[in-house]
């Protein structure tokens, strides 16, 4: 066996070293920042073409992390923006005036497209190194038109057929009066000639 072919085992005292690193960053984690947490509010978003959507989050700690936002479709993956509350803040050329950052980790998507559809990475990294991750998936549909035509031809078939109704109401109306007056002028007409009659003309 070739000395680089044996495998490597790291001496007692780095191991304490790492052991004692890694218990430091806890103790640091839980005294200094307390629990840390990424909540996504609504990791399924549906959406209208040029509508706003907001990809909320809420990130709780005591530093100050460095965000960033990724979108991933079936193009590929294209990085939207990278940004640490009030240092700096990094917006890709694409996205530039489309999108509104929030210091709690939110993204605002302007006006979105059937192109936005996809699903939108987040990465919360502190001072500390500890790294959180966060997906949303965001559907875009369009606005179907031949659905709108369906309502309007629907609703014109409607109010025309009412019209309809409303004629054949008023049509009925008018006979039924023309029937009762009718018969009151054939009752008048009987009396009379009953009349004429009983009086021996």
């Amino acid at each position: 066996m070739r000395p680089f072919d044996r495998p490597q085992r790291c001496r007692p005292g780095v191991r304490v070293a790492l052991v004692t690193l890694c218990l430091a960053a806890q103790w640091a984690l839980q005294t200094q920042g307390g629990e840390i947490s990424l909540l996504v509010s609504q990791p399924n978003i549906n959406s209208s073409v040029a509508e706003n959507v907001l990809l909320s989050v809420a990130y709780t700690g005591e530093t100050s992390p460095v965000i960033e936002w990724k979108h991933t479709s079936a193009s590929g993956t294209t990085k939207i923006a990278e940004w640490k509350s009030g240092i700096y803040a990094n917006i890709s050329s694409s996205y530039k005036d489309r999108v509104n950052i929030y210091d709690n980790g939110s993204l605002q998507l302007l006006k979105v497209d059937f192109k936005d559809s996809g699903y939108y990475l987040v990465t919360v990294r502190d001072e500390l190194g500890i790294i959180l991750y966060g997906t949303i998936l965001l559907n875009v549909y369009e606005i179907l038109y031949e659905d709108l035509h369906f309502v309007v031809v629907f609703f014109a078939f409607l109010t025309a057929a009412s019209a309809v109704l409303i004629c054949l109401i008023w049509l009925c109306n008018k006979y039924v009066h023309f029937l009762q007056t009718e018969r009151q002028q054939l009752q008048v007409s009987e009396i009379e000639e009953t009349e004429l009659q009983t009086m021996g003309c």
